[in-house]
């Protein structure tokens, strides 16, 4: 079970991963970050809630716990989206996305607090493994490129810290819950929080657009399918193994900017590429022993 759990978690961050390229697209046609992760997480609720329907006579029964735990799951997510974003305007990317990805620390020492996990030397050594990737690979090695600053620096770390929660807001929702009634309650959750921050002008603008395939696509790959993926996968698997092996996500990310928008990656963040990949699967193997 622990590899079909691994399996589902690494399906969801490739989802995650191509859906950050569908997001650059529609940033470089002019879309607000807000708006496209409103229709985001609007889209994935329409599935769940037809998911939902469908198996209502299963999914009806809702526990407290169920309800807390999922409605902070999608607190998380909407606070991940959100933070992430803001620090990409106040920063850049290469700030937000390495800050964001300090979440398998925060879900480390919370699992350590909690007596949910064990403290190791090889855990700390795959976090610190997945770090120095991700700092290759986002290019925040380049000092002088980068631009920085503390509402920057903060919403990156409010981001990770936000990733944190939706993890253990998941895992514990799914040890009492169904996974359609778990992400109905979450992104029900997500989408009141972003009504409060995004413009609706624009968002009702994005209906007849001809980005609209675009957005209905990010929703279904991006939320939909998988965190469907990932609700069924983090019930077979530990919160630190979740966060590092979804580390994936920026490899997928920056393979779809090339393959299909045509950009380039460097040999540094090739590297940084390579060395994610064999962290995760060394943990990956570990974990299925």
């Amino acid at each position: 079970m622990r590899a079909k759990g691994l399996f589902l978690i690494i399906l969801a961050a490739v989802c995650w991963g191509i859906s950050g390229g569908i997001a650059a697209i529609l940033i470089g046609n002019g879309w607000d970050p807000i708006v496209i992760s409103f229709y985001r997480g609007a889209v994935g609720l329409l599935c769940f809630l037809t998911w939902f329907i469908i198996r209502f006579r299963e999914s009806w029964a809702v526990s407290r716990r169920v309800f807390i735990w999922s409605t902070l799951a999608g607190v998380g997510v909407a606070g991940n989206f959100t933070f992430y974003f803001l620090s990409i305007e106040a920063s850049s990317v290469a700030v937000a996305a390495t800050l964001m990805y300090t979440a398998p620390i925060f879900v480390l020492l919370t699992s350590f607090a909690l007596r949910i996990e064990r403290s190791t030397w090889f855990k700390w050594g795959c976090i610190g493994s997945v770090l120095t990737g991700i700092f290759l690979l986002t290019g925040s090695y380049d000092i002088a490129s980068l631009s920085v600053s503390y509402l920057g620096t903060a919403a990156g770390l409010a981001a990770g810290l936000s990733y944190a929660l939706f993890i253990f807001g998941f895992k514990n929702a799914s040890a009492y819950g169904r996974p359609q009634t778990i992400l109905t309650i979450s992104f029900f959750s997500f989408c009141l929080i972003l009504i409060l921050f995004a413009d609706m002008n624009e968002a009702a603008s994005v209906v007849t657009s001809g980005d609209i395939g675009w957005f209905l696509l990010l929703g279904i790959v991006g939320a939909g399918l998988s965190f469907i993926f990932y609700v069924i996968g983090i019930r077979y698997t530990a919160p630190t193994t979740a966060s590092m092996v979804a580390m994936v996500e920026p490899v997928t990310a920056s393979l779809f900017v090339v393959l299909l928008l045509g950009d380039h990656l460097s040999r540094i963040q090739l590297l940084g590429m390579l060395i994610i990949l064999l962290t995760v699967t060394v943990l990956s193997r570990k974990q299925i022993k």
